[in-house]
């Protein structure tokens, strides 16, 4: 894996970081792969019970496509005839990054330290749960370079803001402060900048020591919710409830909670 994208995991927690600071952690090819990898491997091993994305300095979070390699790329193209090879980013690494978040059968921590814009966004949108430095912002950024929508972020974003405020910022790009993005509901929590990386730490961890199945039963319910109708839903729920009623960590629950102890759950 390139050192663009560093990758760890330490006592069922997976923690991704993408490590190009000097360019904001902009996705060149090199990060788009690394990402993908470390995403696909996080979700796919079941010693990882929890995700945490994460990013190197100050500044950004993640700006999404990183636009000098993709200048290069469009002029090269145009020469060329391969115009659609360009745009093959989004099939190749965004779709496959974005499912690999979402799909995951464990929860995603975002912790966002600068600005998220354009697929940065539709990152920190995929994933469960965005820790949010005070100094961060939000920015789609895709009309501003004359481009639609990637990154899931036109099926994540109006399910978190609604759909008329999803076309407003997808419209209008700008930039949303930490304190508007947790008023839209973009943000879960804001913390100071100097305090981000501990506190995302010890919010993933307490997932990572967590009832994994319940965990991953929570997103199943709540993606498939969002799409059905209330019948199915409920039918959903009750497959669901059984499942995570036969788990060993639903029987540890409820006999810490009868003996007054606190659960040590094994996330099985």
């Amino acid at each position: 894996m390139a050192d663009t994208v560093l990758y760890e995991v330490s006592d069922g927690l997976a923690t991704i970081t993408l490590n190009r600071p000097e360019a904001m952690n902009a996705m060149n090819t090199e990060t788009k792969v690394a990402f993908r990898e470390a995403a696909q491997a996080a979700a796919a091993d079941e010693s990882v019970r929890a995700i945490l994305l994460t990013a190197a300095g100050d500044r950004a979070f993640c700006v999404g496509q990183d636009l000098k390699e993709h200048v290069g790329g469009l002029l090269a193209a145009r020469e060329s005839g391969a115009d659609e090879a360009v745009m093959s980013t989004v099939k190749e690494h965004y779709n496959p990054i974005v499912r690999a978040l979402t799909g995951a059968a464990k929860p995603v921590v975002a912790a966002v330290n600068g600005v998220a814009a354009g697929a940065g966004f539709g990152f920190a949108l995929a994933a469960d749960y965005r820790i949010v430095a005070d100094t961060a912002a939000f920015n789609t950024s895709f009309a501003g370079v004359a481009l639609t929508a990637d990154s899931g972020i036109s099926w994540t974003l109006p399910r978190v803001v609604g759909p008329s405020r999803a076309a407003d910022l997808l419209l209008f790009p700008r930039s949303v402060t930490a304190q508007e993005a947790y008023e839209l509901g973009i943000a879960n929590r804001i913390v100071p900048s100097a305090e981000l990386a501990a506190e995302a730490v010890k919010v993933a961890r307490a997932l990572a020591e967590g009832p994994t199945l319940a965990y991953a039963a929570l997103k199943e319910s709540l993606a498939f919710g969002l799409t059905h109708s209330l019948d199915e839903t409920l039918e959903k729920e009750d497959e669901l409830q059984s499942r995570a009623g036969d788990s060993e960590d639903h029987l540890i629950a409820v006999q810490a909670f009868v003996n007054k102890e606190k659960p040590k759950y094994l996330g099985r």
